[in-house]
């Protein structure tokens, strides 16, 4: 393989690639698809409706199965390295079967550059080549945009950052002192629940016909919120979201 694009699609919605995704995926021979097991076939899906809406020229679809991860490790730092390497191997695997002269593509949810492992998985396939492949990066619109533009409000007050970080993080490290806006994801234990005087914007499969968000003080829609997410993993198979949360105001 030559060249691999590696493409942002946004949070799930068709109409949220950019033009320039949508000009690097009429460049792909073969698109390559990461198989998570039958819960969340809709994430192949969505990706596969993208193809369909956009591209325009022939391609193939390829995919290889997600090696299993330790999701409760006491060493989540040398866990991540595990997967990340048996990620490595399979892609390797996968594209060395595909011609020299192709051009691959890599779908990635909302940008590659935000909590995303892509990239550091192409970093590690490349690592192994006497001769690597090139790689393209397509930016899209990253699921904190998308949570924003779905409450139709703004990240950060007037002049104040916003911390980004992961439910993990803030459950460990708690809101670090001067912070007053936070943007969480991949929080599968609803971590806002210890902040309950805070103000949350909550968004689930943000971008897709599930979508479902939430608004106001933790104390009042957390609880709702918990059982929002449970009923769309009951129903929908998979759950992505987003969250915004903060301080009030004075505090």
């Amino acid at each position: 393989m030559r060249l691999l694009h590696v493409i942002g699609i946004g949070a799930g919605d068709p109409d949220q690639v950019t033009v320039a995704a949508v000009k690097a995926m009429n460049d792909v021979d073969v698109f390559v698809m990461i198989d998570k097991g039958a819960a969340k076939q809709e994430l192949i899906d969505v990706r596969t409706r993208i193809l369909d809406a956009h591209v325009r020229r022939p391609h193939r679809v390829v995919e290889f199965v997600d090696p299993p991860r330790d999701r409760t490790p006491r060493d989540y730092d040398g866990a991540v390295d595990t997967w990340h390497e048996a990620r490595a191997r399979a892609l390797a695997d996968l594209l060395a079967a595909e011609p020299d002269d192709a051009v691959g593509g890599m779908l990635v949810w909302g940008d590659p550059s935000l909590y995303d492992s892509t990239l550091r998985v192409v970093d590690r396939v490349r690592a192994r080549l006497d001769d690597p492949f090139d790689v393209h990066v397509t930016p899209g619109v990253t699921s904190p945009s998308a949570l924003a533009a779905a409450h139709a409000t703004v990240l950060n007050r007037v002049g104040e950052p916003v911390l980004t970080t992961t439910g993990r993080r803030l459950r460990e490290d708690g809101v670090p002192d001067g912070v007053d806006a936070v943007v969480v994801m991949l929080d599968s234990d609803c971590g806002f629940l210890a902040l309950p005087d805070w103000h949350v914007h909550w968004g689930a499969n943000l971008g897709t016909p599930d979508a479902v968000i939430r608004a106001g003080l933790v104390s009042d829609v957390g609880d709702e919120i918990v059982r929002l997410r449970a009923d769309l993993r009951r129903r929908a198979g998979w759950v992505m979201d987003t969250y915004l949360v903060r301080r009030p105001v004075g505090r």
